[in-house]
């Protein structure tokens, strides 16, 4: 592990943290598709998916979490998972989806990434679950790469619109069991 990792927490959001994730969502989805997105379908998703009642109605839900990556007094990355009727697509019983692990850009390649991946495993463990699950934008090569590197493989499409654009994202799925 890189040397810095081991400094990395990894912490539960609470509700009084709000602020902190409105913040980390937005920067890191700004650094990771801004980019290859239009301004105004990033803007428009930014304020469907990341104002501050869409987060707290998400932190509020008992079936998802959320987990900051913090160095020092810094906010670095932050996961969602979602389980039982929390999940986006599946809803599937005896699954966990990850739905975000994002990352600050300087932060990449620090095992940042890894470090909040091992959390959802941890938790799919704890809840007992068959598999865990995601969906990944076909063009997020370095996601795609990360997922197959950890045991995911691809089992079916589905279509993620970002502001009046279609997407496609590979889901990808791994056994919890005997893992």
């Amino acid at each position: 592990m890189d040397k810095n990792s081991i400094n990395i927490k990894i912490l539960k959001v609470k509700m009084t943290d709000i602020d902190l994730l409105q913040s980390i969502s937005q920067q890191t989805f700004i650094e990771a598709f801004s980019e290859t997105n239009t301004a105004e379908n990033m803007t428009k998703y930014m304020a469907e998916k990341f104002s501050n009642e869409t987060l707290l109605a998400e932190l509020s839900n008992r079936g998802s979490e959320f987990y900051f990556a913090q160095l020092g007094n810094r906010i670095i990355g932050y996961l969602k998972i979602n389980s039982e009727q929390a999940q986006t697509e599946l809803q599937d019983e005896h699954a966990l989806e990850i739905e975000r692990i994002y990352v600050l850009q300087e932060f990449h390649g620090k095992k940042v990434g890894q470090l909040l991946y091992e959390k959802a495993l941890d938790i799919a463990r704890l809840k007992n679950v068959r598999f865990i699950w995601l969906g990944v934008w076909e063009e997020n090569h370095r996601a795609i790469s990360f997922y197959n590197k950890n045991g995911f493989v691809a089992f079916d499409k589905h279509i993620f619109r970002l502001g009046d654009d279609e997407q496609t994202d590979i889901m990808m799925k791994k056994s919890v069991i005997n893992n």
